[in-house]
């Protein structure tokens, strides 16, 4: 099924958590040590820096309770700027669909959420893969029958992963920002943006590796992770890079924002210039489900119609997957 991109959104949180508030907090880390290992300089929170200093987020409860954003809130955002980008009315939307590596409540749906917030009546569902949580509504979308799919679906990725951070944890504390991002896209109405080469893989069996639970606090095997995150961005962006050698057109990377060194070595194994590789971890950290959407929407006004864009997200589960959107006619 043809699917086409006419709009994308993001927000991030205006509190901000720099090197040196982490540094301030003493708990063994200060900027060069960050920047050695991670390379981020800054992140975005939706708690206030005040609650993270007085209480090193020892009660996620707590935190759920204090935040100054809700999903509903980020999602609406994000939401209203993909719209305006796409040309289109809330009352075009068809279905909202929501995913992220936390969601908002149990129960209802974050979608449920973000379309009553929003002002929309549609379907609205939830389509949860941790990090990779827009790369797979946009895969599932692409496999379903197109009479099943309405003319416009909005796709969004709220994060708020700083509720879930043990501020005492050196190791999680330097990577997580929070971040929203959405997009229009559509099945039917064609636009100058194709989203084209979706893929989806999984190995439940490393279900393990990476864990937010109900209660508590955020928790991965840091070393074994970002292994398993270089190599299989490798070998989606090897993938494409076969698939789509066009002439005269410029081929793009833009990678899951889990850290800059894993993005570096990613293009470092790929071939990939460092004009042709775009992000935005350094300073706004690891926006897990949102990370690489909301880089694609920062850049929205400076593709071309030469760009292919090569998009390649993991996750828990433990998941990987891609996609590439062709801007221009040349689809």
């Amino acid at each position: 099924m043809s699917l086409y991109l006419h709009g994308m959104g993001h927000f991030h949180p205006e509190n901000e958590i720099t090197n040196q508030f982490l540094e301030d907090l003493d708990i063994g880390t200060d900027n060069q040590w960050i920047l050695d290992r991670v390379g981020i300089r800054s992140r975005r929170t939706v708690l206030p820096l005040d609650y993270i200093r007085d209480t090193r987020n020892r009660d996620t409860r707590q935190a759920m309770e204090v935040q100054l954003y809700s999903h509903a809130d980020t999602g609406v955002l994000a939401a209203e700027m993909a719209l305006e980008r796409a040309g289109i009315t809330k009352d075009a939307i068809g279905m909202v669909i929501a995913g992220s590596s936390r969601p908002g409540l149990s129960t209802p749906a974050d979608a449920c959420h973000i379309a009553a917030a929003l002002g929309v009546e549609a379907r609205a569902l939830d389509m949860n893969s941790a990090c990779t949580s827009m790369w797979i509504a946009l895969y599932m979308l692409a496999n379903m029958k197109p009479e099943s799919v309405p003319e416009y679906v909005l796709i969004v990725a709220p994060e708020s992963l700083t509720t879930v951070v043990d501020y005492n944890d050196r190791s999680s504390s330097v990577l997580w920002g929070d971040s929203t991002a959405a997009a229009i896209v559509s099945t039917r109405v064609p636009s100058r943006i194709g989203i084209l080469d979706n893929t989806m893989e999984s190995s439940p069996a490393g279900y393990e590796k990476v864990i937010v639970p109900i209660f508590g606090h955020f928790d991965q095997e840091g070393r074994t992770v970002q292994m398993f995150a270089i190599k299989k961005t490798v070998r989606c962006l090897r993938k494409i890079q076969e698939s789509f050698p066009s002439p005269g057109r410029t081929l793009n990377f833009v990678g899951h924002q889990a850290n800059l060194r894993m993005l570096e070595s990613v293009c470092q194994h790929c071939d990939i210039d460092r004009e042709q590789h775009h992000s935005n971890v350094v300073d706004f950290g690891n926006g897990g489900a949102a990370g690489a959407p909301s880089v694609l929407s920062m850049r929205w006004d400076r593709w071309t119609d030469q760009d292919d864009v090569a998009v390649v997200g993991v996750g828990a589960g433990l998941t990987w997957s891609s996609f590439v959107l062709r801007f221009g006619d040349a689809q």
